[in-house]
């Protein structure tokens, strides 16, 4: 069974169209309420984070949650208003505020074992990142993110044509405005901050969706070479994504299933990665397959017919 995108590609350009629209929606709720296109976390606005467990829950014999008003009013007390409060699993009380000196943890510490619950001090995180260092690494990110994004068109200019660096790079584009969107309502709606893993992530999702569109653009130039007088552009290009589609599926098949691992079973620190990862390749294969190739085509037939329209 072969598969007709050239048929059905204004479905695709919606379909892309209404999830990036969606997405920046998001992007501009969130820079509303947090001033930043996604919820920040430690690595990037700098503070303390505090992540205490229960000792009850070490035991197996918790009863009663932890109640976040009265952490909040504790906090409140201490003129820490502006903070982040989460309640993990298995009873861990997770709090981000400004960043805290030695002395100030500690009664806050003792505060909170005293009106919340008793606490296992063993079990205690501390992280302390100062807002310089936060905002040098936030920065860093977005410069490592548009010096690839310059490789990339560098790199495709000269192994292929200009027009085919344009569209693989407005599919990368497309990935990553979709993967930033939703993590913003993420962010929004789930408390989820991103670090710079996730910035990590985005790198690799480039990385992954232009070797996708690159064996895609591979193999339509190769048939252009040798159909390219017996078939029209269109017919190539459903070709050429037909030839190529078992192999896209099957290594972002592959590669999805040990992501999906380390998002069920890697824990807190490491779950939101391989979120960010999940939810890239899936949308990069796709751009690749029903994106990229389905504008130069598009492109390539507009300029065949304005030649001949001008002639």
């Amino acid at each position: 069974m072969k598969l007709n995108i050239i048929k059905w590609r204004r479905v695709w350009w919606l379909i892309s169209l209404t999830v990036i629209i969606s997405s920046i929606v998001g992007i501009i709720i969130s820079y509303s309420k947090f001033n930043a296109p996604l919820k920040l976390g430690l690595d990037f606005v700098g503070g303390t984070r505090l992540q205490l467990q229960l000792e009850c829950e070490t035991e197996k014999k918790c009863t009663v949650p932890i109640d976040t008003k009265i952490v909040r009013d504790i906090l409140t007390t201490r003129d820490l208003n502006d903070n982040t409060i989460q309640v993990l699993e298995n009873n861990i009380l997770s709090i981000q505020t400004k960043p805290l000196d030695v002395e100030q943890r500690t009664e806050l510490q003792k505060e909170l074992n005293d009106r919340v619950g008793s606490f296992n001090f063993e079990t205690i995180q501390i992280d302390t990142v100062g807002p310089t260092i936060g905002l040098e690494l936030f920065k860093s990110g977005i410069l490592a993110l548009l010096a690839s994004f310059l490789g990339i068109v560098f790199y495709l200019s000269i192994r292929f044509k200009i027009d085919y660096a344009f569209f693989a790079i407005l599919a990368l584009v497309h990935d990553v405005l979709i993967t930033v969107g939703f993590f913003s309502y993420l962010g929004l709606f789930a408390s989820v901050e991103v670090n710079s893993l996730f910035l990590v992530s985005l790198l690799t999702i480039i990385g992954f969706s232009v070797n996708d569109t690159v064996v895609i653009y591979d193999r339509i130039r190769e048939n252009i070479d040798r159909f390219g007088e017996e078939l029209s552009l269109s017919e190539i290009v459903n070709n050429s994504v037909n030839q190529t589609l078992s192999r896209s599926i099957n290594t972002t098949a592959t590669t999805l299933l040990p992501l999906l691992s380390l998002f069920l079973f890697g824990g807190e620190t490491i779950k939101f990665f391989a979120l960010a990862l999940i939810l890239g390749f899936s949308v990069g294969s796709y751009s690749s397959i029903f994106i990229a190739s389905t504008l130069l085509a598009w492109w390539r037939e507009s300029k065949v017919s304005n030649i001949k329209l001008k002639s």
